[in-house]
């Protein structure tokens, strides 16, 4: 028997990350103070490089819209799972799993591509520092950002036109927290063979492409900085792209991860507890990295309070 038509399937079940009830006000009070945290912090960044003219150059605008980036990011999968625990319901309609799998695959790409923007930041940076204000000026940086929102859009578009073909049996539970779209091909009863070759290229050429660049970028990088004679202009150059480094080493060791035990137990909650750690834990942390060790952004942040004040 052919499976019913999507048209008749209105809505989706989201497990979320555990089915015990006794555990449920401990996951809510944990996900709301890690979104509220992630908020607010990247909303100082954003603040930040706005308010503090010294920051107003290439590292600083692609920055802020990472912060932004990451806003979004979180703001689409956590609002959502919080207000399930809330009414203790997890019922997610079918044209709310599909918006929510279409924002969230935009504001992964545009992360993805903005991390490998910086990458080329620091590039140009540290390996053609004369001619960084002649490279870097602000009709590139605007290019470059609006090239990541070209590539993630279009992507995202795709991905959802391809997940609208697609027909589902009745009672669709979805073993995550929000609506993952390898979670949605593999509870599809038609055939997924289109939608997952989709998948796969775009994987390689949207994971593969940009970490390709980011590498060629510092393999150049530390080629420059080994060429420095002292030890503190080592250190010096080394220090300007290491929070860079530490935010894309924990966003693609977390999204290798999430895909890897996807594909190993798709049908379990594995993949839903490995995913929140690029998908809420890395948001939460990218303006911890950027800001502890950063006296620029230390500074413009004491400014900006003490103006408010």
């Amino acid at each position: 028997m052919e499976p019913k038509n999507d048209t008749e399937i209105s809505e989706f079940l989201l497990l979320g990350l555990s089915e015990e009830p006794e555990l449920q006000p401990l996951i809510f009070g944990l996900f709301l103070l890690m979104y509220l945290i992630t908020v607010c912090g990247n909303l100082l960044i954003i603040l930040a490089t706005i308010s503090d003219s010294h920051l107003h150059t290439p590292m600083y605008f692609f920055l802020s819209n990472l912060s932004f980036a990451d806003i979004c990011f979180t703001t689409t999968t956590v609002p959502k799972m919080l207000v399930n625990i809330q009414t203790q319901s997890k019922v997610i309609t079918y044209a709310g799993c599909i918006t929510q799998m279409n924002f969230f695959n935009v504001f992964v790409v545009l992360d993805d591509c903005l991390l490998t923007v910086m990458a080329y930041d620091r590039y140009v940076a540290i390996c053609h520092p004369l001619h960084y204000t002649v490279i870097m000026n602000p009709w590139l940086c605007g290019m470059l950002v609006l090239a990541s929102w070209i590539i993630g859009v279009p992507y995202s578009l795709l991905q959802t036109l391809m997940a609208l073909r697609l027909s589902f049996c009745t009672h669709v539970e979805i073993p995550h927290f929000f609506c993952e779209l390898y979670q949605m091909i593999h509870l599809a009863c038609s055939d997924t063979f289109l939608n997952a070759m989709v998948t796969y290229f775009a994987t390689v050429l949207l994971g593969i492409g940009p970490l390709t660049g980011i590498l060629y970028s510092y393999s150049k990088i530390i080629s420059s900085i080994c060429a420095i004679s002292s030890a503190q202009g080592k250190y010096k150059a080394f220090s300007t792209c290491a929070s860079h480094l530490s935010v894309v080493s924990l966003f693609y060791f977390t999204v290798v991860g999430v895909y890897l035990s996807a594909g190993a137990a798709h049908s379990s909650h594995s993949s839903a507890a490995v995913s929140v750690m690029y998908t809420v834990v890395t948001p939460m942390l990218n303006p911890f990295i950027y800001s502890l060790r950063n006296k620029d952004i230390k500074r413009a942040l004491k400014i900006f309070f003490q103006w408010k004040l």
